[in-house]
């Protein structure tokens, strides 16, 4: 049986990265289109055609999307979404289904895929992590999307989480964020995207009923970088434990 499983996954893989390339050229022109209309209304539309194609091809890969707490994300304000994060699978998530126009935190490696790339930065505000010089005016770029009245989109574990735990513990980023921008973090747990995409498994991909909670908002009124370092953190682990 485990043999069978395994033999499907990586059918499913291969069914998966077929339906995305194909679905992916479908969307691209009316998605590289968004730049030519500035600010949050271009990103608006862009989101909206994300949605519109995750829609499709989740679908068509089995992996049903259930979205949870959307009534803690208030129409008129902007926020910082923290994430957890644990698979590729994930960035599928956060963009799209993320309400209104928002740009998530990425890293520069992927905007070099020909194609893909340029529509991966229009998403995106993109970093090298390598690069103290990059990362601050990333976070000067962060400030000012925010101020577009955009959206932000942090895993605040940096990287995917390939060990036992829960979590890993998180990066200043987000929390220096909020504290400098006064906007409210929304932590946002994402469910299942293991199961559907191990890390340990290499091309494997499984039907799976994904998940997309967002919790109360945590506003930075009096409270430290660390302060809101941690309460995120407990928060955000006692949902995912």
């Amino acid at each position: 049986m485990k043999l069978l499983k395994n033999i499907f996954a990586r059918i499913w893989a291969l069914w998966g990265i077929v339906t995305f390339i194909i679905s992916f050229l479908i969307v691209y022109i009316p998605s590289m289109v968004t730049y030519l209309i500035p600010g949050k209304k271009g990103q608006t539309i862009f989101i909206y055609i994300s949605r519109i194609w995750m829609n499709v091809w989740l679908t068509l890969i089995g992996c049903s999307v259930k979205i949870v707490g959307k009534e803690n994300v208030k129409k008129g304000e902007t926020y910082i979404f923290t994430c957890n994060h644990n698979t590729l699978l994930d960035v599928p998530l956060t963009c799209p289904y993320v309400p209104g126009a928002n740009k998530t935190i990425a890293k520069m490696s992927f905007a070099k895929i020909p194609l893909f790339g340029w529509y991966y930065a229009k998403g995106s505000i993109l970093i090298d992590r390598k690069s103290d010089l990059s990362r601050r005016k990333g976070f000067d770029k962060m400030k000012s999307t925010l101020k577009e009245k955009i959206h932000v989109c942090i895993y605040p574990e940096g990287t995917r989480n390939r060990t036992n735990n829960p979590l890993k513990s998180f990066y200043d980023g987000a929390f220096k964020l909020s504290v400098d921008s006064k906007k409210a973090i929304i932590p946002t747990i994402l469910y299942n995207t293991k199961k559907a995409m191990p890390n340990d498994k290499f091309f494997y991909l499984l039907p799976t009923k994904l998940e997309m909670h967002f919790l109360p908002p945590i506003y930075p009124d009096n409270l430290t970088i660390q302060e809101l370092k941690k309460m995120v953190f407990n928060i955000m682990y006692e949902k995912v434990k």
